[in-house]
């Protein structure tokens, strides 16, 4: 049983969206540390996806990045198939681009509504139906998508960014039925409040009322979310599919 449970990825080829910074960043460093290669996209931080590019490179893995915005299908095919060309196949794909647009609903604009929707639901979609019919021809794959706590509980403010996130829990039950006799697991993974650019803004006495909420008393870091994704693509979760793993400091137990 022990060749199962590797956790090394050695010529896996991974996929991952918005991966420039915060939980994604983590995430292609995690596994290009095991041996994956990388392939990620990035909209705007050009930056910030040349530095990854330099790190990862120093894994010994193969590594590119694509400016491609994850709402548009066809951009999303063309990244996946040229990814395929470039390294002779795909393995794993990880929907992590997401966004936020936090108001109240009684303010909230049908833009507000509609941006958040499609970059978080529609480029899991997007990403995924480009990707699945290379994991069916060659049965195999794993699907990843980030999900949230706030689509598991709701947090106010958030009726866009819960509804997406909902909508992809309910995304990777519906698929991983689907896909399993093909030998493709499909797992979500829904983070709590991790240190990233999408909490730096926030005032420190709403930070203060978070952390009441959260038993382990702080907020994660992107790299607990990345190991956790690391297990989940590994051979040591192959019978896991269909689940949803909450990496959240103990907030939303019960």
């Amino acid at each position: 049983m022990e060749k199962y449970l590797k956790m090394s990825l050695k010529n896996k080829t991974v996929v991952i969206s918005g991966a420039a910074r915060g939980i994604g960043r983590a995430i292609a460093i995690e596994l290009a540390g095991e041996g994956a290669n990388i392939s990620f996209n990035f909209l705007k931080s050009d930056k910030d996806a040349r530095e990854l590019e330099k790190e990862i490179k120093n894994f010994g893995v193969n590594v590119k990045s694509f400016q491609t915005d994850i709402k548009d299908y066809n951009a999303v095919k063309s990244w996946v198939d040229n990814t395929i060309e470039l390294f002779g196949g795909i393995d794993i794909v990880i929907n992590n681009a997401g966004m936020i647009k936090d108001r109240a609903l009684a303010l909230m604009e049908p833009d507000d509504w509609h941006e958040v929707i499609n970059t978080n639901l529609d480029g899991t979609f997007n990403l995924t139906r480009a990707a699945i019919v290379t994991f069916i021809k060659q049965k195999s794959g794993v699907v990843i998508n980030i999900t949230s706590v706030s689509g598991i509980v709701g947090l106010p403010r958030q009726t866009n960014y819960a509804a997406s996130k909902a909508g992809i829990i309910g995304f990777t039950k519906s698929l991983a039925r689907e896909v399993a006799s093909y030998n493709i697991r499909v797992n979500a993974v829904a983070p709590g409040f991790i240190e990233t650019d999408m909490l730096k803004d926030l005032k420190e006495e709403y930070k203060s009322q978070i952390m009441k909420q959260i038993p382990l008393n702080r907020l994660g870091r992107p790299e607990e979310v990345a190991k956790v994704v690391k297990f989940l693509v590994s051979d040591g979760a192959r019978y896991i599919t269909g689940q949803t793993i909450v990496v959240d400091g103990g907030m939303c137990m019960g």
